[in-house]
């Protein structure tokens, strides 16, 4: 019987069903216990030079071996210490071409693998992490030693998490992307079959690993089936893999025609009224100096390139995923590397999922944000979603240790086409009402009107 592990570690809740090692923190710093089961595949990972190889590629999350104590002593081999990601995403609130970028990772670690005698054995999207703007494997112990004959074992792992998604985004519509929230296991092959146009059944690449691939699913699903003679060569599996990158290359989405995409084109603001505030922004960020930011409501990431220049890691959220594909589209173009563009509804946020609603964390489980930015959302929030000023306050406070937010006014022609076409029934939406609101959560320390306009910019730290 294990030891269980000490009051002093805590075990990762989504570490759970690897029987070779699982994540968990002591004393706030992460650690990676692995197991003796894994001690043949540890050595060759680290004798092979894969290791060396995918870290110098920036495949695969570096780590230090410690001297640490184990957090379960009988079934330990020994303790690493990976580098921590800034921030934990999900594949259902990344953009199409993070999506891509993650699953063509993800190919390349398993081919470059099999050269080393080594095969990715799991190819699960949440085993991808963004840091340093590179889409990067962060599970140590997903490789195995690659037996001549083996099938690959994560081929269907990765048709479900990775190219269904990706072929009914580009087919039928990105928003499809929050499948993966419903099915936690990647989206069944089956559906994305039916769900798809029949022109990909003229594309061989997805006729052969999402229709046919279904298909035969189907058909053995309650059948035990033999191994073939001679089983999959190495050849064949390397075959198996640039089919499957031919394939994932060759799908593309064009962000275009969403109310937000182009929202800096439409807006109401002046150049004088928007560059004084990215100055406020800017110095704001400079001053308070946080670690992390939160961007909500960053449509393309403008704001958040000001925080990013303090040196904050900033998570740029936004609901439309055509802004949150262009952010993403212009940090890989600078070659950025602390900023992470990411899709999510404020209104609905991602939820905690998972075995016990534990294996992945919620929007709000994964804060506080030293920092938040709500930039042109207060009035959209209040006014379209009618959630009162107090909630608010109460759901930012929760959040964000400082916040930087904007204040729309009524008078303000965005606020006077949202109440176009509806009932004004929010008498409390007012400035002295939002501060009244706001003051029972912080204290407003700055207030400054933006320039050109008839907007204020708070910043604000919680109580």
């Amino acid at each position: 019987m294990a030891t269980p592990i000490s009051s002093a570690s805590r075990q990762l809740s989504a570490s759970f069903r690897d029987p070779s090692g699982f994540l968990f923190s002591r004393n706030g710093i992460l650690y990676r216990q692995i197991n003796r089961a894994y001690s043949e595949d540890y050595a060759r990972l680290m004798d092979s030079g894969l290791y060396e190889k995918l870290v110098k590629a920036n495949l695969l999350i570096p780590h230090v071996e410690t001297d640490q104590a184990p957090a379960e002593s009988d079934t330990a081999l020994k303790v690493i210490q990976p580098e921590r990601a800034p921030f934990i995403s999900y594949p259902y609130e990344w953009s199409f071409s993070q999506l891509k970028d993650a699953a063509l990772a993800t190919l390349s670690i398993h081919k470059r693998a099999l050269k080393l005698g080594m095969s990715l054995k799991d190819a699960s999207a949440y085993n991808i992490q963004f840091v340093r703007g590179k889409a990067m494997l962060i599970d140590t112990l997903s490789f195995e030693i690659y037996k001549e004959g083996n099938p690959w074992t994560a081929y269907k792992q990765f048709c479900q998490h990775f190219l269904a998604p990706l072929a009914l985004m580009a087919y039928r519509d990105v928003r499809l992307s929050q499948l993966l929230r419903v099915y936690i296991d990647g989206v069944p092959l089956d559906l994305a079959s039916k769900l798809l146009p029949f022109k990909t059944k003229l594309n061989f690449g997805l006729l052969t690993h999402i229709h046919i691939h279904s298909g035969s699913q189907k058909r053995y699903s309650d059948k035990v089936v033999e191994p073939r003679k001679g089983g999959m060569s190495q050849q064949a599996m390397t075959g198996l893999i640039e089919s499957l990158e031919s394939t994932v290359k060759k799908l593309t989405w064009t962000p275009a025609g969403t109310e937000w995409g182009d929202y800096y084109d439409n807006t109401n603001y002046s150049d004088n009224a928007f560059e004084h505030k990215k100055q406020l922004v800017r110095a704001w960020a400079e001053e308070k100096r946080p670690a992390l930011v939160w961007d909500l409501g960053g449509n393309t990431g403008v704001f958040s390139r000001e925080a990013a220049a303090s040196g904050a890691f900033t998570a740029s959220f936004d609901i439309d995923p055509a802004a949150v594909e262009q952010n993403y589209r212009t940090l890989k173009k600078n070659k950025e590397q602390n900023i992470l563009p990411l899709v999510l509804d404020l209104t609905n946020p991602s939820p905690a999922l998972g075995w016990d609603h534990s294996e992945r964390d919620s929007f709000g489980q994964r804060g506080p944000a030293d920092m938040a930015l709500a930039l042109a959302v207060i009035h959209h929030l209040a006014i379209s979603n009618n959630v009162p000023l107090p909630q608010l306050a109460q759901f930012f406070a929760a959040r964000a240790k400082c916040l930087v937010i904007e204040f729309v006014p009524k008078t303000d022609s965005q606020v006077k086409r949202l109440l176009s076409s509806r009932k004004d029934i929010f008498p409390n939406y007012t400035r002295e009402g939002f501060e009244a609101a706001f003051s029972e959560q912080f204290k407003i320390h700055k207030a400054e009107p933006v320039h050109d306009s008839e907007r204020m910019l708070y910043l604000m730290e919680s109580q």
